[in-house]
Order: C-alpha cells, then structure tokens, then sequence
C-alpha cells in the first residue's frame, strides 16, 4: 500500500517539499487545489517534478466547477510530462474552493458529465462542442464567426502522443461512489479510517461496475486518512482534529449522512455540520474542532503510538486499499507536537510500513 503526504500548494516551498518528502520516503505527494487558500497546484507540481525522481505527484483534491475539462486535462498533462509519468489527478466536487466563490459542492449530474469530458480528453480524443456547457451569454458559438474552416470538435491532439494520466475521484456518499466507479481509476474514500464504512464504500463500487457491465476488479481504491503519530494519545487526537472536522464533514455536507452510521457517530456529525465555520477551515483550534468526540477520532483518524499507527495502516491494506493519502497536524494544532508526530512518522512509520 502506498504512503502519500498532502501538503499546501506553495510555488515558494514546493521544490523543497518535494524534496522533503522524496527524502522521507513517502512514495507521493499531493497539494490541495483551493485558490483562496493556496498557490496554483499545478505550478506547484511542475516545480516539485523537476526537483525530484521517483515520487509520485498529484491533486489532492482539484474539482469540477473552477477549470474547464480541457485547461484541466492539460495542466496534469503537462505534469507529467515533466515527471516522466508520475502525475496523478485526484479530483472531487469542491470544497474550500467553492465556498469561497460563494457556492457548494458541484451537482452530481455536472460532475459526471465533467469526468466524462475530462477522460476523454486525457485520452487524447475529441469532445463535441455540443457537450461543452459554456453558457451563450459568456460565449457564444463559434459558428456566428462565419470563419471559413474550424476545428470540427474540442481535441488536446498532444495528450494522445503520451501516457494517459489516470484519474482517482474523492468520494463519501453512495451517489459519488458510484459516479467514480463508472469513470475513474480509482476511489479515494473520504470516509475516514473506520473500516466499517471503508469495506461499505469498497462493496458499493464493485456492485456497481458489475451492475454494468464493467469489471469489478478492474478499478483501485485508497482513502485519505488523518494520522497523528504521538506517544501521548491526547497529543495524538489533538493533532488530527482539525483536519478530521473537513473530511467528516464530507459525510454530512447537506446535514443528514447517506453512509452506515452508528447513532452516536451521527450526533457528532450534526454537530459538526452544525457548528462549522469555514473561516475556521481545516484549523485545530477551531469551533467545529471541539464537537468531535475522542471516541470518535479515535475511530475516523488513525492517532497514537507508531506501532498503533503500523497496525491501523495494515488493517486498511488488508481491506484492499493500495494508497493512502495522509494528513497530518493542521493549523491550530501545537507546533511542537506536529514536530514530534512528522519525527515519529519518517522514523518509525513508514519504514515499519514499507518493511
């Protein structure tokens, strides 16, 4: 199972970073695409590319709704070709993003329309203009030109000369699941570390590329996980709870849960949707922070002792995940803790799971 770090997207840190990371022994990295709250992910990357050799490099996690398909689709191109074919595009319905547009999460039917447009783009082949979703009154058609010849289609011609960036979707509730394993390679779950609702996510996506037609076996999963390494189990939870606050809150984004849930996980979860202020984003001090009960992040987050920590991973892999995208200590969280949890985890974790 493959270990990735998520990290900001940061033109200034990211070469460094990346250098970090590949260092560490991480296997890859991802940078968050939110472009209020951080760099441009693709410069980043390009940067973090030609800094390293082997780590794998990617969105953690881009969306539907700020980029067209084709500026997507040769934006992580152009990653990776500068990597020698180690980009990935991890991609969901927007978050942080969004919100400070002043919107939410893309709708389900625009969001599998774009995956649709994106594959075949990374495929190198032509997308009608008939499909293409840009309203009249932003730009109108081509044809009112009366130009005397026009690409017939929309087609990234230089894409089809390479290797095809595979495409993993950020997924939680069942509608997304399902959109993502009709149309990407693989799923990341956003469903914490709780195996319950991992093997639940797992079970959903192989019924429904069989109910299609498709192989069940044809498709990867992983997750991201918060991990807080520490001796201190106190230390550990503070750690991830900021973090954790985001990817819970995916389970309950419009105030009821559509996945397995215990009665007591679902009281926190409406008050964690509740209580969040996305001013407070991703902060461990922050007022939806303090809902999250232990018993909880103890459950949705990976946190303790490094021999904890190597027995959780495992666990997932043994469900069947083959990577994993890892957050660590966030904003609000002590810095010296941070400190000891990222020692603890190049030291002790990633060789304990690599041996």
């Amino acid at each position: 199972m493959q270990l990735w770090m998520t990290t900001v997207a940061s033109a200034r840190g990211a070469a460094r970073t990346a250098q970090e990371t590949e260092a560490a022994g991480w296997d890859g990295m991802l940078v968050v695409d939110s472009q209020n709250l951080s760099g441009d992910p693709y410069v980043a990357l390009a940067l973090a590319a030609s800094a390293t050799r082997r780590i794998g490099l990617g969105t953690g996690v881009t969306n539907s709704v700020t980029r067209h398909a084709a500026a997507t689709a040769t934006a992580i191109t152009s990653v990776n070709r500068v990597s020698n074919g180690r980009a990935v595009l991890g991609i969901g319905r927007g978050d942080s993003a969004l919100a400070h547009l002043g919107r939410a999460p893309a709708r389900l039917g625009q969001f599998e329309r774009y995956l649709r447009q994106l594959q075949t783009y990374l495929r190198g082949e032509a997308v009608s203009f008939d499909d293409i979703d840009i309203p009249h009154d932003v730009a109108p058609p081509m044809s009112g030109l009366h130009l005397h010849d026009a690409p017939p289609a929309s087609r990234i011609a230089w894409i089809a000369d390479g290797a095809k960036v595979p495409v993993e979707v950020a997924a939680s509730g069942p509608k997304v699941i399902a959109i993502a394993a009709l149309h990407a390679e693989r799923v990341m779950f956003a469903l914490g570390a709780d195996q319950e609702r991992l093997s639940w996510g797992i079970g959903l996506a192989r019924k429904i590329r069989k109910d299609a037609g498709l192989d069940p076996d044809g498709i990867a999963f992983g997750a991201y996980v918060n991990l807080g390494c520490h001796g201190d189990i106190g230390a550990a939870r503070s750690l991830v709870r900021g973090g954790l606050t985001t990817f819970a809150r995916f389970s309950v984004m419009h105030g009821k849960t559509n996945v397995p849930t215990s009665s007591g996980d679902r009281e926190v979860l409406e008050a964690l949707h509740s209580n969040y202020d996305m001013k407070a984003h991703t902060r461990g001090d922050s007022r939806q922070a303090t809902t999250l009960t232990d018993d909880f992040v103890d459950r949705f987050a990976i946190v303790g002792s490094p021999d904890r920590c190597i027995e959780r991973l495992r666990s997932l892999a043994r469900l069947g995940l083959d990577k994993v995208a890892i957050s660590g200590a966030t904003r609000g969280a002590s810095v010296e803790d941070a400190a000891v949890g990222r020692d603890l985890l190049v030291r002790h974790v990633l060789p304990g799971m690599h041996a």
